[in-house]
């Protein structure tokens, strides 16, 4: 009799290793809904995706605010930080791209006259950026909606393929939370063998 009470730490090992990973299982399967016994069994995840998929779509709408983006695009620290760009494109146009498409402008416009020319479309544009940014982050936010978006491609996307990315994420976890749920078996068989061993004394 008492080699059978050695065996029940790893009987409650097991069993532990075997809830747990049930209880794991159980988070995405069954994946669609199936009745047993007049009861419908669905896995946690796909039955409550539509609500986690609202949840994440309003984290992320507040992680990528368009008015924070806004403000940070036409800052004017920022829209300067662009501007030697802008300014190389608009050298290049006025002395290649303007005296090849029009030959004669060569011939009558000298340094001075396209380094001023190349001042005022800097000023220029320094100044119509930050306008033409905040009308075209307007429209951004009324077209391009991150919630609606995020939280229909989370409600559609299949719930095996959430399975397989969670499962790849969070393998070797998984596996310490077997091996924890194995050990705690193990400890309170051992308890139980240890309490028997007391009361047959």
């Amino acid at each position: 009799m008492n080699w059978l009470f050695l065996l029940l730490p790893l009987i409650a090992a097991c069993l532990g290793w075997c809830f747990i990973s049930l209880a794991l299982r159980l988070l995405f399967h069954p994946l669609h809904p199936k009745k047993i016994l007049g009861f419908t069994f669905q896995g946690l995840v796909p039955k409550r995706q539509d609500e986690f998929a609202i949840k994440i779509g309003k984290l992320s709408a507040s992680l990528l605010p368009v008015n924070e983006m806004e403000e940070k695009i036409t800052h004017p620290e920022n829209v300067k930080k662009i501007m030697p760009q802008a300014e190389a494109h608009i050298d290049n146009f006025l002395r290649v791209k303007l005296v090849k498409s029009m030959p004669v402008v060569g011939m009558f416009v000298g340094d001075k006259t396209i380094n001023n020319l190349k001042s005022l479309f800097v000023a220029e544009l320094e100044q119509l950026f930050p306008e033409i940014m905040k009308n075209y982050m307007g429209r951004l936010k009324e077209d391009f909606d991150i919630e609606q978006i995020v939280t229909g491609k989370i409600a559609a996307y299949p719930p095996a393929g959430i399975e397989k990315a969670f499962l790849q994420t969070m393998n070797k976890e998984l596996t310490r939370v077997k091996l924890l749920g194995g050990l705690l078996g193990f400890i309170i068989g051992l308890l139980q063998v240890i309490i028997m061993l007391l009361l047959t004394h």
